[in-house]
């Protein structure tokens, strides 16, 4: 403990910088932005720490030399990182299995009590004690146990999804009876935890209408504003670089198990058909982590190419002639599909894949409803591209509209001072 917090109460700051002191509470700092839950944060952060005077707590990253980095990269941007030594526990090995045995005696989620650390609590404590804090953020649902203490400011959640929603799924989707069974119970958990805690904060921002929605009708919150997902699109953009016809790709964080789920019945189910059809048909998966069970199939799969932690993923959006979104487990809404049309790529999706934006099927994006589905949906693209350019331009409109993180950060920072002033 006492070496965890030597490293957690020491952060540098200005005594005459008079902008509001907002403190955002998190599992790891988001960079480099591998996720679409870091995407999200790093991209509003570094936007409204233009305005405000930035605190970011946390756990340390589970790579060491990445915490190093993006502690530097963060001191750099003006934000003061309070990085507590301790990472979360991973999600393998015998000593994973026997803290999910014990979670079953916990009233907690078992993402809610793996993350919560009494050095954590400890150092937002003492911050408060040593700096006053005009906010506290909540960046992920599960932190809002770290901050049911917290009264002298008001407190925000960040409620990247609707967590309960992801585990009914998750339930609804297992057929094995034992882990159907604690899987069951995880989802009862968060519906009870997100229904007290969020109850508790003073703002619970959505990123999605339906999200939000969910929030005051499943668990009568009525303090819940909306900030949607976006894309930078002054870096995701259309290329002039010749698309692959047949090139089908997959972008996802390979360690979050929806994609995995997603990626696994894509294969078993809707690829060996296409190939069956379209032996010239293609996939690429790209994203970070991928476990050795995807490694190993991509080795023998005729036609499947993965790419993992690669360093920028335009150069797979460019290339590909569709980008393929087989999700039936999940919530929030996908950065993917914003990225991939800013870059004019063209989206075929199931309904949850694409859940939460504010795009037309048929008009933006080709939608179905299960991953089945997918299969012809994505034979007739192919069989008509022309089809599928003319809705990834309209899509392409549609995200400059609406979708761009400039836009968004100002929306965050007015909920912001409706907050602080409501604090004050």
């Amino acid at each position: 403990m006492h070496q965890e917090l030597q490293q957690a109460t020491h952060p540098t700051t200005s005594p005459r910088d008079d902008r509001p002191h907002v403190v955002i509470v998190d599992e790891e700092l988001p960079y480099p932005a591998t996720s679409g839950k870091r995407i999200r944060t790093l991209n509003l952060t570094l936007r409204l720490a233009k305005e405000h005077r930035l605190t970011y707590v946390c756990h340390r990253n589970a790579d060491a030399e990445e915490a190093r980095v993006a502690a530097d990269f963060f001191r750099e941007q003006g934000i003061t990182p309070v990085v507590v030594d301790r990472a979360v526990p991973p999600k393998r090995g015998p000593r994973f299995y026997a803290r999910l045995a014990a979670n079953l005696f916990s009233p907690l989620p078992y993402s809610v009590a793996s993350h919560t650390s009494p050095a954590l609590v400890a150092a937002l404590r003492d911050l408060e004690r040593r700096d006053p804090v005009d906010l506290w953020q909540c960046e992920w649902t599960p932190y809002a146990q770290a901050l049911r203490w917290a009264t002298k400011a008001p407190r925000l959640v960040m409620a990247h999804n609707v967590e309960s929603v992801i585990w009914r799924r998750y339930r609804d989707a297992e057929q094995n009876p034992l882990k159907r069974w604690y899987i069951a119970g995880q989802y009862r958990k968060f519906a009870r935890f997100e229904r007290e805690a969020l109850g508790e904060m003073e703002q619970v921002v959505a990123v999605s209408a339906v999200d939000a929605a969910r929030l005051r009708d499943d668990f009568g919150l009525r303090r819940v504003e909306v900030v949607e997902n976006g894309v930078d699109t002054g870096w995701f953009q259309p290329t002039s670089v010749p698309r692959d016809p047949a090139r089908l790709l997959f972008l996802g964080s390979l360690d979050w198990r929806p994609n995995l789920d997603g990626v696994a019945r894509f294969l078993e189910e809707v690829y060996p058909g296409l190939r069956e059809r379209r032996p010239d048909v293609t996939l690429d998966v790209v994203g970070r982590n991928p476990p050795a069970w995807l490694r190993k199939l991509a080795a023998v799969t005729p036609g499947l190419d993965l790419h993992a932690d690669v360093p920028d993923v335009r150069p797979f959006l460019a290339r590909a002639s569709m980008l393929v979104v087989p999700l039936r487990i999940g919530g929030g809404s996908r950065l993917k599909i914003l990225e991939a049309l800013a870059c004019a790529t063209p989206v075929v999706s199931t309904r949850i894949g694409a859940e939460g934006l504010q795009l037309t099927p048929g008009r933006h994006f080709e939608q179905v409803e299960h991953i089945a589905e997918l299969g012809p949906a994505i034979a007739a693209l192919l069989s008509v591209p022309e089809a599928a350019r003319r809705q990834a331009e309209a899509g392409l409109e549609r995200v400059k509209q609406r979708y761009d993180w400039d836009h968004l950060a100002e929306e965050l920072a007015s909920v912001w001072r409706e907050c602080i002033a409501v604090g004050r």
